[in-house]
């Protein structure tokens, strides 16, 4: 049963970033192209988590934190720079 569930969360967790991925190319400004970003790299996250359980290794488990660190500076970065014009100041 725990394997059905870990294939679904894959399969929706996909379409979710094919989802994101549109929203991130046809976003109609820069500020839904940061929070579409923010949300493919989340999902990006899960993904990485559901595979580390489906083929159960923590390799997988790894990468997401690297991910998961790298995509928060990301966020915050291009946050200031659509705050102020530049992000050191």
């Amino acid at each position: 049963m725990t394997e059905i569930a870990v294939v679904f969360g894959i399969v929706c967790v996909g379409l979710a970033m094919a989802l994101n991925v549109y929203r991130l190319v046809a976003g109609p400004d820069a500020i839904d192209r940061v929070v579409a970003l923010d949300t493919l790299y989340i999902n990006a996250i899960v993904m990485l988590v559901l595979v580390g359980l489906r083929l159960d290794t923590l390799v997988f488990f790894e990468a997401a934190l690297l991910i998961a660190m790298m995509g928060f500076v990301g966020t915050v970065a291009a946050a200031k720079y659509l705050r102020r014009g530049s992000i050191i100041e």
